[in-house]
């Protein structure tokens, strides 16, 4: 137990450090097009006075 806490553990926090960093140094070699961030569109909500079909009980 004290090997996973003093050397796996550690380890594992290193390479995920380094997989991020990886991850977000990795923008400066893509085209300046996709560097940017995604546009945002306006979404349209849909009608609220649209009706759906009840079933009526059986008597």
């Amino acid at each position: 137990m004290v090997i996973i806490r003093q050397y796996i553990a550690p380890l594992i926090a290193v390479l995920v450090f380094f997989v991020a960093l990886v991850a977000v140094s990795a923008r400066i070699f893509l085209p300046a097009d996709m560097a940017s961030p995604a546009p945002i569109e306006e979404v349209s909500p849909q009608p609220e006075n649209v009706q759906t079909p009840t079933r009526s009980p059986i008597m």
